[in-house]
């Protein structure tokens, strides 16, 4: 995919979003494959509802992608986001040895 030019307000926008810790890890991981919300939950130690809000705002901002299985919800990055390559450029720079320190 091309690198989309965005503007200044929506480039701050997304930074702003992926600035919380939480959301930056779970861009990261959801880079590499789909997780479901139990999977966060377990891995951030944070309660359900949490998880969900952090992930309800990656979705709205289009970064995330959601697929329902029955009862479960799987999440992972949406390629197809104006931000991804933004988003990739940032999460490249993040340590993999930081993913060893959540509880998989």
């Amino acid at each position: 995919m091309e690198a989309v030019k965005l503007s200044s307000a929506k480039m701050a926008e997304c930074m702003k979003l992926i600035s919380d810790p939480t959301r930056l890890l779970m861009m990261k991981l959801v880079s590499k494959k789909e997780y479901c919300v139990c999977q966060f939950v377990d891995m951030f130690g944070i309660s359900q509802p949490a998880v969900s809000q952090h992930l309800r705002k990656l979705k709205q901002a289009g970064l995330m992608k959601e697929e329902r299985r029955g009862q479960w919800r799987f999440y992972s990055m949406d390629h197809d986001s104006l931000n991804t390559s933004m988003i990739q450029l940032i999460l490249a720079q993040i340590d993999d040895e930081t993913q060893t320190s959540l509880n998989f």
